[in-house]
């Protein structure tokens, strides 16, 4: 997964971990990085240098479209040749010269550059100088070079061309004209190079119907998201295995029109994981198998062992499903598949020419260790890691409810409960300070669990971590300040009570944007629609409460004056209006605090699901 991909954690390794050592993580997985995967857009292609064949995943095509020509059919050891490489577009290209009776040997010879800005000189083995790539992804026509001849150059020497259209369709070893020494009669059986020779293609064929969720549990281990839907539905996620004797059949099925991958982990992060991406290409699908090296693009493989490859693409959901061999001993990146691994689970978006991107969501990550050979189980997963949902409801509790109905009780109850008292001080005063250092705790507790999960400091976070840390430091100066108040009639009360006020209020502002924030982050990415308007409405709740509280202040406070004026019945009259605006703010906060229960309730349920 852009992408997992690992698949996610965006989530160890780095590529899903985060350096110990307190560094931000380098972050599949499932960042947040948008780049495309373009294979090697920079022509540092070495590691094709044996086979040429580009590490994009998929097959070459069979019928090439350009042409190598040379400007002579003869040389001596020393001799420049001029090598031309044309036809339509492309983007990319590797160029080599080789023993023409036998191909599958080391480079021949060194090249001269032409146009150093889009081409550029690589080594091949013990040969400098041995091949020719593009440096970057600039659309060409033509290209040409130099070939210098070595002085033990073989008798009859051919050059050979990979040539990359765009990521997906390429050509390779298009084979190029044989150059020969001197009175060297020339090759009655040339090896000529063919892409069929290269081919890594399947048989391909398309589902006739969506999966089925019939046999999961029973008899082929299944993972759903979310819980028990029907692999039919377009909001589905489905991943199945069912056991043939030494094969396993693998169903994968999501929403996506650009890609799904599942990767088998050892642990819950992205890295050194055996990934399968079904891609789509320009309404075509391929599967390609990939390792994973972290949080970087996976190095999607240019062959693999799968069989029985099938794809669908109807209405938005993509489907596909292949065999595999239980083991693959010549495989060495891919997994034995009876073994116990956590199961990642990721979709994204892909471009034209199969282009991925990472995976714009956390991806799905079982809770543990499952043996897809084993038992058959019908499973879930979670898309958000255990210890960042307790990171997010801790946060919720604290600046939602108690730090809230704390505010409104210091703020409006001094006078309903002045005289009553509780373990030696005035009842709101006890109260204020228990929901306030109740805050302070929830808060302390939750803002060290990203740094566990993350191993460090996340860069990927935008600026979420940087407010929660602003808070933070807020909470904690708060109390401090709290247990240096001067006296109730000392001269400098005025001056804390308003520094008491504005670093509360500060701290409240911005502890709501930096959960704004952090509730669309990959870790913690609720519903759209419902982070939005659930905190918008927890803030027009909290505004119309106070604004209704402060109203009936003042309506009180007029009241009383009113009755002073009046000279009548002044103490009977003060006392009834005293008793109703207790009864009235009692009945007040009762509700306020039923209606943040209630908004807690609703988070606690969208944080559970994901």
């Amino acid at each position: 997964m852009a992408i997992l991909l690992r698949l996610g954690r965006c989530n160890r390794r780095t590529d899903c971990k985060m350096e110990l050592s307190g560094l931000a993580v380098a972050v599949w997985m499932f960042v947040c990085f948008c780049a495309p995967v373009g294979g090697y857009p920079n022509g540092k292609v070495r590691a094709a240098c044996t086979s040429m064949i580009p590490c994009h995943g998929g097959s070459p095509q069979l019928s090439p479209e350009h042409t190598i020509t040379v400007n002579g059919t003869e040389f001596k050891p020393g001799d420049n040749i001029e090598v031309s490489l044309s036809g339509p577009d492309f983007e990319g290209f590797f160029i080599q010269a080789r023993d023409a009776e036998h191909l599958d040997g080391p480079a021949i010879g060194s090249f001269v550059l032409v146009d150093r800005r889009l081409s550029q000189l690589l080594t091949c083995g013990r040969t400098k100088n041995s091949a020719v790539s593009q440096t970057g992804k600039t659309k060409k026509k033509l290209m040409k070079v130099y070939w210098i001849a070595p002085g033990d150059a073989p008798k009859h020497v051919q050059f050979l061309a990979t040539v990359v259209k765009k990521y997906r369709t390429f050509w390779v070893k298009i084979p190029g004209p044989i150059v020969s020494q001197p009175d060297v009669l020339s090759p009655t059986t040339p090896l000529h190079a063919t892409s069929e020779a290269v081919s890594t293609s399947y048989p391909v064929s398309h589902l006739s119907k969506p999966f089925s969720a019939l046999g999961c549990g029973i008899m082929k281990f299944c993972i759903r998201n979310p819980s028990n839907c029907d692999p039919e539905s377009a909001s589905c996620f489905f991943l199945s295995f069912q056991k043939e004797e030494s094969s396993v059949f693998i169903e994968m099925s999501g929403p996506s029109e650009g890609y799904l991958a599942f990767a088998l982990s050892h642990d819950q992060w992205m890295g050194g994981d055996d990934a399968y991406l079904c891609i789509n290409e320009d309404h075509r699908v391929h599967v390609s198998t990939a390792h994973l090296t972290g949080r970087s693009h996976p190095l999607l493989d240019s062959e693999n062992a799968l069989e029985d490859v099938s794809w669908r693409l109807v209405d938005g959901v993509l489907q596909c499903s292949f065999r595999r061999s239980i083991h693959l001993p010549a495989y060495k990146e891919r997994f034995n598949l009876d073994a116990s691994y956590y199961i990642f689970l990721a979709d994204g978006e892909s471009s034209e020419g199969g282009l991925i991107y990472k995976h714009r969501r956390q991806p799905l990550i079982t809770d543990r260790l499952y043996n897809v050979t084993g038992p058959p189980q019908d499973i879930g997963g979670s898309r958000s890691p255990r210890l960042i949902k307790a990171h997010g409801a801790l946060m919720f509790v604290a600046w939602i409810t108690t730090v809230s109905i704390g505010v409104i009780v210091a703020r409006f109850f001094k006078p309903v409960w002045a005289h009553s008292f509780l373990f030696g001080k005035e009842m709101w005063f006890q109260v204020h300070r228990m929901l306030m250092l109740t805050t302070v705790l929830l808060t302390s507790i939750s803002f060290v669990l990203p740094f566990i999960y993350r191993g460090g400091w996340s860069q990927q976070a935008g600026f979420h971590p940087y407010l929660g840390c602003a808070v933070m430091a807020l909470t904690i100066f708060q109390p401090l300040m709290a247990g240096f108040r001067p006296s109730r009639h000392a001269p400098r009360r005025q001056l804390f009570n308003w520094f008491h006020w504005s670093t509360g209020t500060t701290a409240r502002i911005l502890a709501v944007v930096t959960m704004f924030l952090g509730m669309d982050l990959p870790a913690l990415d609720l519903p759209d629609t419902w982070d939005t308007y659930t905190m918008i409405g927890f803030v027009a709740w909290h505004v119309g409460i106070d604004v209704l509280l402060e109203i009936h202040s003042y309506c009180l406070i007029r009241k009383v004056e009113v009755i002073e004026d009046d000279r009548v019945q002044i103490l009977q009259s003060l006392t009834s209006a005293e008793a109703e605006g207790h009864l009235f703010k009692q009945v007040v906060l009762i509700i306020y605090v039923c209606g943040n229960i209630v908004f807690l309730v609703a988070f606690l349920i969208a944080v559970n699901k994901i």
